[in-house]
C-alpha cells in the first residue's frame, strides 16, 4: 500500500474558519463561564482544532456586570497585581475590582485558562467583554451561543 488512507488535516491561518459569537454572562458563575469561553476562544470545540494555531472564534461577552461568584469568594479571594515599581505589589478582592471594572474579572479568569505563551497572548485579543447588553460588533453578525448547551 503506497498511499495513506487517512490524512491528518492541520489548520493554519488561511484555513481557520473563525466566527463571531455572543455569550450572555447574566446569572452565570464566573469560573464555569470562563472555562467555556476559553475553550471557544482556543477552538477546542472545532473538528479542525490545531494546538499551535489560532483557530478559535471571536467571543463577545455581554452583561459582565451580572456574573456570580459562589460561596464567600467576593471577599476571600485575592487578585495580585504589580505596578512595576519597587514595593508595588497590590492585592484586591473581586468585590473591589467588580465595583470599578466588572469586565476585568472575566478577562483575568479567561487569561488564566489560556496557554502561557505568545499564542495565548494573541488569542486573548479575540475576547471582547462589555458591561451592558450592548456591543459595537453588530457588523460582524455574531451568532448567540447558549453556554448551557456547550459541554
Amino acid at each position: 500500500m503506497d498511499s495513506l488512507s487517512y490524512k491528518t488535516i492541520s489548520a493554519n491561518y488561511a484555513t481557520a474558519r473563525k466566527e463571531w459569537v455572543v455569550v450572555d454572562a447574566e446569572n452565570q458563575v464566573l469560573g464555569r463561564l470562563s472555562s467555556k469561553v476559553a475553550k471557544l476562544i482556543r477552538g477546542k470545540y472545532k473538528t479542525n482544532f490545531t494546538p499551535h494555531v489560532d483557530c478559535g472564534d471571536n467571543v463577545i461577552v455581554v452583561n459582565a456586570d451580572k456574573i456570580k461568584l459562589t460561596g464567600n469568594k467576593w471577599a476571600d479571594r485575592e487578585h495580585v497585581r504589580h505596578t512595576g515599581y519597587p514595593g508595588g505589589q497590590r492585592i484586591e478582592s473581586p468585590e473591589v475590582i467588580f465595583k470599578k471594572h466588572p469586565e476585568r474579572l472575566i478577562q483575568h479568569a479567561v487569561r488564566g485558562m489560556l496557554p502561557k505563551n505568545r499564542l495565548g497572548s494573541a488569542i486573548l485579543g479575540n475576547l471582547h467583554v462589555y458591561v451592558g447588553p450592548e456591543h459595537p460588533h453588530e457588523a460582524q453578525q455574531p451568532k448567540k451561543v447558549e453556554l448551557n448547551s456547550i459541554k
